[in-house]
């Protein structure tokens, strides 16, 4: 028996294929609690933009999802009609409308996802703390590039 060791690229190879399914994963799965709550997963993850980074205009959550401006309102519009999100003018700038969360509605998708973050740390703690940062920061690699993917795409959509 010998013990071959995985070459650079069947590596990479593995690393792809396997966030790839992650990624699969993780739409089922926040597909799955969002209709939980009666939400579709982009207006799930729209919730988790607007408890991250709070109120946001229209052109804001476009610019943090990468979906187009109608895309937008019509996900605001969804938001707004099941409770989840309000419009308010800007108080300096009437032309401006701020998405503000309802709050009593995110603290329950918090209430689903705490249980969940648990379960990760089982996973996570296997690890040291060096493969802990180096996790970390593929992950944090693939956020960006996966953002600057989705604006070049955006800037080709508007080009056309």
């Amino acid at each position: 028996m010998s013990s071959h060791q995985p070459s650079r690229e069947d590596l990479i190879q593995t690393l792809l294929l396997a966030s790839r399914e992650s990624s699969t994963l993780a739409v089922f799965f926040h597909t799955n609690i969002a209709e939980r709550v009666g939400l579709g997963a982009t207006e799930e993850k729209t919730l988790g933009l607007l408890g991250k980074f709070g109120p946001l205009t229209a052109g804001e959550i476009a610019s943090h999802t990468g979906l187009t401006t109608p895309s937008v309102t019509g996900l605001i519009d969804r938001l707004e009609k099941k409770g989840m999100v309000q419009r308010i003018r800007d108080p300096h700038d009437r032309r401006r409308v701020i998405v503000h969360p309802n709050q009593e509605r995110l603290a329950e998708l918090d209430r689903l996802f705490s249980s969940v973050q648990e379960a990760f740390h089982e996973v996570l703690d296997i690890y040291n703390d060096e493969q802990l940062a180096t996790i970390a920061d593929f992950l944090i690699r693939s956020a960006q590039r996966s953002k600057e993917l989705m604006a070049s795409q955006l800037g080709k959509e508007e080009e056309s």
